[in-house]
Parts: C-alpha cells; sequence; structure tokens
C-alpha cells in the first residue's frame, strides 16, 4: 500500500511541476511550489516507510475485550438512626459478601456497591450529604440480613435530615437586591409547593395584577 502512495506522490508532483512550467502569476507559482514542497515530503516518507518490515499485528488479549456496563438496583429505602459523633444506615439486604462489596466515601457523598447477591447488583448512593462526614473513618458491616454503614461526621452535632435540602423558603440576604425581592422568591416557592387552595390564592393575585387592581408581584415568573 505504501508503494502505491509513493506512485501516486511522483505522479502528482510530476503534474504540478508541469503546472508550474507554465504558470505564469506570481500567486499561482508561489503556491505550486508550496504545494511541491509538501509533496515531496510526503513522497520521501512514503518511500522510507514502504522499506521498513511490517510488525505482525499483536493478537488481542481477550482481557481487552470490551464488558457490557454493570446494572444496579437502587436502594432507595433504608431506616437511619444518629447520635452526636456518627450517623448509622440501615440496608435491609440478605447474602452480601465482603469481598464482593465496593465503597467509596467522600466529604459530602457516598457511593456503596453490593456485587451478586442472589443475581443482582445492589447500589446504595447519597451524591449530597445533609453535612460533611470523614471519609477514612467510615465503616459498612455485613450481618445477615442486613448491612449497617455507619458515617462519623465532621463536626459534632445534629442532623435533621440524611440528605441535604436546599430551604428554598430561606430569603437570599448575601445579595444586593429590591427589598421586595425576598417576598416574591417566597411566593413563588409557595407556588411551586403549594397545595391547590394556594395557588388559586396566587393565580387570582396574578390576575388582579394582570387587570390593573394590584401590581404583578411575580412578572416575569409565570
Amino acid at each position: 500500500m505504501e508503494e502505491n502512495m509513493a506512485e501516486d506522490f511522483e505522479l502528482d508532483l510530476e503534474e504540478l511541476r508541469h503546472l508550474q512550467s507554465i504558470a505564469k502569476r506570481p500567486r499561482i507559482v508561489s503556491l505550486i511550489s508550496s504545494e511541491i514542497r509538501n509533496l515531496e515530503k510526503l513522497s520521501k516518507a512514503a518511500v522510507s516507510t514502504s522499506t521498513l518490515q511490517t510488525p505482525a499485528p499483536l493478537p488481542t488479549p481477550a482481557s481487552a475485550t470490551s464488558t457490557p456496563a454493570l446494572n444496579y438496583v437502587t436502594l432507595g429505602s433504608f431506616s437511619w438512626d444518629q447520635d452526636n459523633e456518627k450517623v448509622k444506615i440501615y440496608v435491609s439486604l440478605e447474602g452480601v459478601e465482603q469481598e464482593k462489596m465496593d465503597t467509596l466515601f467522600k466529604p459530602t457523598s457516598i457511593d456503596v456497591k453490593f456485587h451478586e447477591v442472589q443475581g443482582k447488583n445492589y447500589r446504595c448512593a447519597i451524591p449530597k450529604l445533609n453535612k460533611e462526614i470523614v471519609p477514612e473513618k467510615c465503616k459498612v458491616v455485613i450481618k445477615p440480613t442486613r448491612v449497617i454503614i455507619t458515617l462519623f461526621k465532621a463536626s459534632k452535632g445534629n442532623w435533621l435530615d440524611l440528605k441535604f435540602k436546599e430551604d428554598k423558603l430561606k430569603p437570599d440576604l448575601d445579595k444586593e437586591r429590591d427589598p421586595m425581592a425576598g417576598i416574591m422568591d417566597l411566593m413563588k416557592n409557595m407556588y411551586e409547593e403549594g397545595d391547590d387552595e394556594m395557588k388559586q390564592t396566587i393565580a387570582k393575585a396574578w390576575s388582579d395584577a394582570r387587570s390593573g387592581k394590584t401590581a404583578d408581584p411575580l412578572k416575569g415568573y409565570h
């Protein structure tokens, strides 16, 4: 194949040199000369490559073959309790083996995987914990019918929840903005998370604002 490429380059060079001999405009002559130099380099490279012995292809090891991604059953239901220093998560799962378990503890997240448990793979993951933990102290204890995941708190104290939840109703006091902005944000969140009666009340306020009775506090939101 390299020999054919070298022949093609020589034919191209021959034609370009012919064009160079008949070209008159300086710009065209310059472009053709530049292309001739490039082809000469490629031609020399092709010739030198063709003289080298082509190595035999190496056999692909069996381990290099791609394996399908593992499917996991998410363990979304579990119980937990705490004391001043640690949090314990209780996962109901039978047949877990220590050597077939992967754990990944980070300051604000955990990801524990259980492989080949009664023919399935399970996963208990919390992408954002309520507060920070000490990853190197965390541990997993396997019992006959359940798994206990112990997380050590980075700072002592009580957690209101296991997972982090952003307080949508908390006014943003860090930014300088219109004094009414906090009230408007509050009303927006009340509409998003309120029941039907609450939504009807806020919808009436919107209607009044559109009719000119009151200023629309949620202008641009709906």
